[in-house]
């Protein structure tokens, strides 16, 4: 048995090599290839990803794991060996029903379709994307229809990137969350706006990079084993524990969009590279679920990057590096106004209170769409008339609109967007987790020491990469099921408190 171990880890670590060369590829994409490369890239991607597909679902896999899964039953559910024959199981079984051509025919387009929507947004130029982005929404429902039997289109999407969420449990958790969240943003909205004016000034690029790379390594994301760079729509990608990279954009007339995207990348990159070694290169090693990895973005970028306690810690830090624009700017004021709430148009801008109206807007046209309710040449409209319902404003472009988000234009329709709101609730759950053990650790976040979070993380969620369901992780670190309870908490103290409700 320990044999047969050997030999499947090293085919899934070879299947694994291949797709991440596609992910250099696509980092390079999105970073620093010019625009000639496009159309070779798009085939170079399709072909890495066929080749990684037919090495993942070689039927000598199969045999191994037909051969080992008596042998992993009967060691303990939580051992190495045992969990990589599970979710190596489980995940050979859902990609064997995918034919390779068509894996290298998603990859290829959605390459494609990167290229031009990074053209065609800043234009704003639906018209261009829109026949591509019209083939992405009919591969999306072919790639769920190699999974029949399933109880909404949306499903299988779904459980790509949550296993175990189905539309009718999302939708659930979504409206309990919606009834909690619209009389806490409706209070706030009310009232005059905050004012920001303080983060509205001209703060030069270079520096901003710097003090961002500073908070960065501060808080634990190790550039020993990582990088960061420029690029359309923030991310952070896995090559390896020893390179996990993250990107960023920056305004030079708004102080926070570089901070605290750096901040939540970090947030992704810092899980990556703290899932132990051992299971690096195999289906363990990494993030379990895209609703986990977006909970430590969440955690670090807001929980931590936007809290008083680290205001307090911090703002000095930005008051040195930016002397002229931030000298005479009290703490108080900083604080203010990186927590301002108001209607906005950009999901990646919006404010922790109204942030999750614009996921669910997404998630509700993901269905919409994957239905064949709302055809892709009436979704300009339709955002504009459903933005203007939720939010309360309505854009006056499609570049602010329905074209603002990288997923729909580098990847499929639908499964891209609930991990965000899902994250949300679970950065809620594991920092209450967390505060209980470690009472100290607002404290210590005040003082710039971060050591104790970050190591609470890693010995609970980091370390195991996805050897747990997120279910399952969240009923060993908090005892039960996903709930809205700690998030909304947390939601009420702290805007409460600064708009006085």
């Amino acid at each position: 048995m320990e044999e047969k171990l050997r030999l499947l880890k090293q085919k899934l670590i070879e299947a694994d090599d291949l797709d991440k060369a596609a992910a250099v590829l696509s980092w390079d994409q999105s970073t620093h290839m010019p625009p000639g490369g496009a159309s070779a890239r798009a085939r170079h991607m399709a072909t890495l990803s066929q080749l990684a597909q037919e090495k993942f679902t070689d039927p000598a896999i199969g045999k191994l794991l037909d051969e080992l899964t008596p042998y992993a039953e009967s060691l303990p559910y939580d051992s190495d060996e045992a969990s990589l024959v599970r979710v190596t199981r489980r995940r050979y079984e859902r990609m064997t029903r995918i034919p390779v051509a068509f894996v290298g025919e998603i990859s290829e387009h959605t390459a494609q379709t990167y290229s031009v929507w990074a053209e065609a947004r800043p234009a704003n130029d639906f018209a261009r994307i829109r026949p591509y982005l019209e083939k992405t929404l009919d591969l999306s429902r072919k790639l769920a229809d190699y999974f029949p039997g399933y109880e909404h289109i949306i499903d299988p999407l779904v459980d790509f990137s949550d296993y175990g969420m189905k539309a009718a449990s999302i939708r659930s958790l979504f409206s309990e969350l919606r009834q909690a969240l619209l009389p806490i943003a409706q209070a706030i909205t009310s009232q005059p706006p905050a004012d920001d004016s303080c983060l509205r000034k001209h703060f030069p690029q270079d520096q901003q990079l710097a003090i961002s790379k500073k908070v960065a390594a501060q808080i634990g994301y190790d550039f020993q084993r990582g990088r960061v760079d420029l690029t359309h729509h923030p991310f952070e990608t896995n090559f390896a524990v020893g390179d996990v990279r993250i990107t960023t954009r920056v305004k030079e007339n708004l102080l926070g969009e570089c901070l605290f995207s750096v901040m939540h990348e970090s947030g992704h990159a810092m899980y990556e590279q703290g899932v132990r070694p051992e299971l690096d290169g195999t289906p363990l090693g990494g993030g379990t679920s895209s609703g986990v990895h977006e909970s430590q973005s969440r955690l670090w970028e807001n929980l931590v990057g936007r809290s008083r306690n680290f205001s307090e810690y911090f703002f000095p830090q930005l008051q040195a590096a930016f002397p002229e624009q931030l000298g005479g700017v009290t703490l108080d004021a900083y604080y203010r106004a990186i927590n301002k709430v108001e209607s906005s148009l950009i999901r990646t801008d919006a404010d922790e209170v109204t942030y999750n109206l614009h996921v669910m807007l997404r998630f509700d046209f993901e269905m919409d769409l994957l239905e064949g309710r709302l055809a892709i040449k009436d979704l300009p409209e339709a955002w504009k008339a459903r933005f203007l319902s939720d939010i309360g404003i309505q854009p006056q472009d499609d570049k602010d609109g329905c074209m603002q988000d990288v997923h729909w234009y580098g990847g499929l329709i639908g499964g891209a967007f609930q991990g965000y709101t899902l994250g949300n609730i679970l950065s809620g759950l594991f920092y209450a987790a967390a505060l209980d053990d470690h009472p100290q650790i607002p404290s210590q976040i005040r003082e710039g020491k971060f050591d104790t979070l970050r190591a609470w993380m890693t010995e609970h969620i980091y370390q195991h990469g996805s050897k747990f369901t997120a279910d399952e992780l969240v009923r060993q670190v908090t005892g039960g099921s996903i709930r809205i309870e700690p998030y909304i908490q947390y939601l009420r103290s702290k805007y409460g408190e600064l708009y006085a409700l």
